[in-house]
């Protein structure tokens, strides 16, 4: 079994973030061989990382905040990763940076795929994510999802939401196929070296 973490990048009131991550997850649930979880950051409420050791810091110990461990614990189970992120400014949530940041171990050689809302579809969130995920040595597939406006709209109008992420379902399972390939892949690289 192939567990696949959805994680819900944005904590806002009224946030967009939760239906293109349902969403995607309901697709993931179809897939057989795959136990598709939902990881909502407001489940897991941590402060702004303040330690003096980094979580890529070799023999350190765990950090000691409950929260955190669980978040650690989930990103552990996980064997790939689908980020449903805004875009503020050009970049990602500092709520998802942030949890990024609190892990380092538990990310590495695993698949990550990314679905993004905002200006310009989100974007350039998921290009600054694809650069954090190589540091902590994810794997980012190519494919993506980039909702547009004109959806995310409709979220805060009262329109069909659903209508337009059907409109997306070729490019979502791209993303899908090949975020489950590289699982797989590094799964039992992984496995191997062990």
């Amino acid at each position: 079994m192939t567990v696949i973490s959805v994680i819900v990048g944005s904590t806002r009131e009224g946030r967009f973030s939760e239906k293109p991550a349902r969403w995607i997850l309901q697709h993931l649930q179809k897939r057989d061989g795959v136990d598709a979880r939902l990881l909502d950051l407001r489940d897991f409420p941590m402060p702004f990382f303040d330690q003096p050791m980094t979580p890529a810091m070799p023999g350190r110990p765990a950090f000691e905040n409950e929260i955190v461990q669980k978040w650690t614990a989930a990103i552990a189970q996980s064997d790939g990763f689908i980020f449903v992120t805004p875009e503020y400014n050009y970049g990602p949530a500092a709520v998802l940076k942030n949890a990024i940041d609190w892990v380092y171990p538990e990310w590495n050689r695993k698949a990550a795929g990314f679905v993004s809302y905002g200006s310009a579809g989100g974007t350039r969130s998921v290009q600054q994510l694809r650069e954090t995920a190589i540091e902590i040595q994810l794997a980012p597939v190519r494919s993506s999802v980039h909702i547009p406006v004109a959806t995310l709209w409709a979220h805060y109008q009262g329109g069909d939401v659903e209508a337009g992420l059907a409109e997306l379902e070729v490019p979502a399972m791209a993303l899908i196929d090949d975020l489950l390939w590289w699982s797989a892949a590094l799964k039992t690289a992984r496995a191997s070296a062990s």
